[in-house]
């Protein structure tokens, strides 16, 4: 418990530290970006092989196909699901709050992302893209969602091919304690990384650029928070039988790197680490559902996309219809199936969403300078919904395990 304990107020501290020097210095506190840079460097080069490793233990673990099934449905209604409910939360939020109404701001100050007027691929090639034509060139380019697909397939193979197969098994579990090893070996320099990470965002925005659009970070900051506080503790309480206080404080350190990153998948190492050993999800479990969930759970960039549109329909003056917002939910929850888990994912998704109820593109242009800040926001909430879903799924098929101290790893 001690050790939990120093790791969470040593990130913690980091991310206060962060702030008091990016206000103080401001952007002269970029010497600092290199820690953060290495950080980043240092996790996501543990993505890909952490994933396949873990992941192909998992599947060949579940002798039973039924339980694969069973669990594989479970995680996508459970995400679907929440992605819904929580870009309600971010419409109903920003109408109380109206976040457009009175700004001053023209269309033209900012730039909108090349990536978010990319044009969006279509459903069927979303889904034809998940299976790699070379696995070797998905686990060098990262590709979460191919990488999956590889894993599953070797898995499954395993359980069907049966003895001759165990020596492969045996390899892939040590593999995984590899990387598992890794992992806490990196955990050890994350409050020097998150040091680097925010303080030169901090020093870089400040207050300038937020007051106009105050009202619209506070909007998704509190759907964000409500989301978390209301959701996942109904979740987790009801369904994984955890307790809410248990659930936040076990999630905390990952919550932490991903609002410093901005990366589900980034943070993907650290959201596994916290989830087996906090939370007390089997690996086999936390190695299937959370992966996935870095790739297609998107509970806070919906909340965003919700109060964005919102904002961008009050700047411009335009009125929502009924229709118009059941679209924006359903283009929502379609949307977030694919979309990389990366810094500015939210952008792209946002210009689909803009795009579907014929809504001008330039109103990106209007937020892009602080998506930055809504982004370290809206990845703590997906990662949060990410352990969430490890839970309820662990606990529906009542494998939550008793919660042991964390071994100095």
């Amino acid at each position: 418990m001690k050790l939990r304990f120093n790791l969470v107020t040593q990130i913690f501290t980091a991310f206060v530290l962060a702030i008091i020097l990016g206000s103080i210095f401001g952007s002269k506190i970029d010497f600092l970006q290199p820690l953060g840079d290495l950080f980043l460097r240092l996790i996501k080069f543990v993505i890909a092989p952490l994933i396949l490793s873990t992941l192909v233990v998992g599947v060949a673990s579940m002798s039973d196909p039924k339980q694969l099934g069973r669990i594989g449905v479970k995680t996508i209604a459970y995400y679907l699901s929440t992605t819904a409910v929580a870009i309600i939360i971010g419409l109903a939020v920003a109408f109380l709050i109206n976040p457009g109404t009175g700004v001053n701001i023209t269309a033209d100050e900012g730039s909108i992302p090349e990536a978010a007027v990319a044009e969006p691929q279509s459903p069927i090639d979303t889904f034809l893209n998940i299976v790699p034509t070379n696995p070797f060139e998905a686990l060098a380019s990262g590709n979460i969602l191919q990488i999956i697909f590889f894993a599953l397939f070797i898995g499954i193979a395993i359980t069907m091919i049966g003895e001759k197969a165990a020596p492969v098994l045996t390899f892939f579990e040590g593999f995984a304690e590899i990387m598992y090893k890794i992992t806490g070996i990196i955990m050890r320099v994350a409050p020097f990384g998150i040091l680097g990470l925010m303080a030169p965002v901090v020093g870089e925005y400040g207050l300038s650029v937020l007051l106009p659009l105050l009202k619209v970070v506070i909007a998704v900051y509190i759907a964000c928070i409500v989301h978390a506080l209301i959701v996942y503790s109904i979740a987790v309480k009801t369904i994984g039988k955890l307790s809410p206080i248990t659930f936040f404080k076990g999630i905390f350190p990952a919550a932490l790197v991903a609002f410093s990153t901005a990366s589900s998948a980034g943070t993907l190492p650290v959201t596994i680490k916290n989830t087996t050993e906090n939370l007390g999800v089997p690996k086999r479990i936390a190695s299937f559902v959370l992966p996935l969930g870095a790739t297609i759970n998107m509970d806070g960039t919906a909340i965003y996309q919700g109060v964005a549109v919102v904002f961008i329909a009050q700047f411009f003056d335009l009125q929502l219809t009924f229709l118009q917002l059941l679209t924006v939910v359903l283009t929502t929850v379609l949307a977030s199936i694919g979309t990389a888990g990366v810094p500015g994912a939210g952008m792209i998704m946002l210009a689909m969403v803009l795009n579907s109820v014929n809504m001008p593109l330039e109103g990106i242009a209007l937020i892009a300078g602080i998506d930055r800040v809504l982004d370290m926001m809206r990845t703590s909430v997906n990662i949060v919904g990410d352990a969430s879903a490890a839970v309820i799924v662990a606990g529906s098929e009542r494998e939550i395990q008793p919660i042991e101290q964390p071994v100095n790893s």
